[in-house]
């Protein structure tokens, strides 16, 4: 061990700082994804054919396989471009929000995340009224089950071109949040536990242009209150 010591001492101190500099560099690469990593697009957690009547085989095609697909892919694009180091897409979400430099990488890591979290929030025979935990926690902030729809499906009408509706935890309150385009809960510190996706692309084949009865069919038959349920702190 002490001629181990004694060698390393000997070592020319600038073959020492670049042994350093290599260390570091390699732990750098080890700790941080390649940009097409931090964004991938997971599969489906259904058959795209799953969720009809109410969302079509063709609206899934053409929502999943190519606007959820082309976020994704620019956002890694971006992520690349742009210098900064994150692991996850929440991290990048925010570290950008707000930030008029990565305006761009922030709407499509938005809207690559968004969409992931909002295929969770349906599911095949979905529905119904929640129970146990989210069930009270829905009636203490809005009175009931029945009121919490009525408000939601309220906002999600009344939201001015496109965005997204969502069922948010702040503390022990739930609340809901709509957001224009790619904005998300993450970027305003919120615990988002459902989503609803009303860009047009997300109903108009189904539906043209009746947003509300998009809605309430979702509400109705998708929703997946267990995943929602999952979520809470």
């Amino acid at each position: 061990m002490t001629s181990l010591k004694q060698s390393i001492r000997q070592i020319h101190p600038i073959i020492r700082l670049c042994l350093v500099f290599l260390s570091l560099s390699l732990i750098s690469s080890c700790s941080s994804k390649a940009p097409e990593d931090v964004f991938t697009q997971k599969p489906l957690p259904y058959a795209e054919n799953a969720l009809e009547p109410v969302i079509s085989a063709q609206t899934m095609a053409l929502h999943y396989g190519k606007h959820h697909a082309a976020y994704v892919k620019k956002a890694a694009e971006l992520l690349a471009q742009s210098g900064l180091d994150g692991d996850t897409p929440e991290e990048i979400i925010r570290m950008t929000a707000g930030k008029a430099k990565h305006q761009d990488l922030f709407n499509q890591a938005a809207q690559a995340w968004n969409h992931e979290f909002f295929w969770n929030c349906l599911k095949p025979q979905g529905g119904g009224t929640p129970g146990g935990e989210l069930l009270k926690r829905i009636e203490s902030s809005f009175g009931s089950f029945e009121a919490f729809k009525k408000e939601f499906s309220a906002k999600a009408a009344g939201v001015f071109g496109s965005g997204w509706v969502f069922l948010v935890q702040d503390g022990k309150k739930l609340s809901i949040l709509t957001t224009s385009n790619a904005d998300t809960a993450l970027a305003h510190d919120l615990n988002p536990l459902f989503v609803l996706d009303v860009w047009e692309h997300a109903y108009y084949v189904d539906y043209q242009n009746k947003r509300g009865d998009f809605v309430n069919s979702v509400l109705n038959q998708l929703a997946n209150w267990d995943f929602a349920a999952s979520r809470l702190d």
